[in-house]
């Protein structure tokens, strides 16, 4: 099976919830999903959803010099993005406790 879409659905959420613990930066984003199971996302599926989070004002972003070479952005949750966190969090485990119902028993 094809796990894009399902993958689309809860990726954002997972971003939000890394960036919640702390300031980071993409590649430690990548970093610490890959350590979580999502080994095989890169930089272009990491990107755009860190553009989407910016532009719905979940996340901000702000660019200084890495100690490693070029400027790097680093990333933070705004309070919006704190908001929306607790309520994907409540959405998230009301219906993968419903699909457990329904997916669970094979």
């Amino acid at each position: 099976m094809e796990d894009t879409q399902l993958l689309k659905g809860i990726l954002e959420g997972c971003v939000l919830a890394i960036i919640a613990e702390n300031e980071t930066y993409g590649y430690e984003i990548l970093q610490r999903l890959a350590e979580h199971g999502f080994e095989e996302l890169g930089e272009g599926t990491m990107y755009p959803v860190l553009t989407r989070l910016e532009k719905k004002g979940y996340i901000t972003c702000r660019k200084e010099k890495s100690p490693l070479g070029p400027i790097r952005k680093y990333y933070s949750v705004t309070e919006t993005g704190r908001e929306y966190l607790v309520a994907f969090r409540e959405s998230y485990r009301r219906v993968t406790a419903s699909a457990d119902e329904i997916l669970g028993g094979n």
